[in-house]
Formats: C-alpha cells, structure tokens, sequence
C-alpha cells in the first residue's frame, strides 16, 4: 500500500508535551500503542474522529497536527 498522503506531526508533538510516550498518547485516545506507532511512520491515516482526539489531546487544531501532502513545516 505504501505510505499516506497524509502526514503528521505526532512524534515531535509528543517529545514537545513533556516527552509524552506513545502508549500515554494511545491512552488519551483510544486506539493501541501499534495505532500510534503506524501512524507516525506514515503506514496509517486516522479517521477524521479520530484525528480530532488526537489534535485534542495535543490542545491544537487539526491543521497543525495533519497534513496532506509533502507539508513538514512546523
């Protein structure tokens, strides 16, 4: 299947909220530490309920936790 379109910031947003471990962040959200983990390498795009949770979690909006495309500002 290759990698998504759809990108994230997840792992540099963890390190910056107090170095948050990926299974704290599964937690917050609902979904397992594998969850987290696919989505950071960019195996896996979240359903948009669960991109709110996760932009949630973080206190920031959706657009500065996803990207589409080849966007890795931040």
């Amino acid at each position: 299947m290759g990698k998504s379109l759809v990108g994230n910031h997840i792992r540099k947003l963890r390190f910056n909220h107090d170095e948050m471990t990926q299974q704290q962040l599964a937690d917050k959200v609902g979904v397992t530490r594998q969850t987290i983990v696919a989505l950071e390498k960019g195996n896996y795009s979240p359903s948009l309920e669960l991109a709110f949770r996760i932009a949630h979690a973080f206190n920031l909006p959706l657009e500065e936790v996803f990207f589409y495309g080849d966007n890795t500002k931040l």
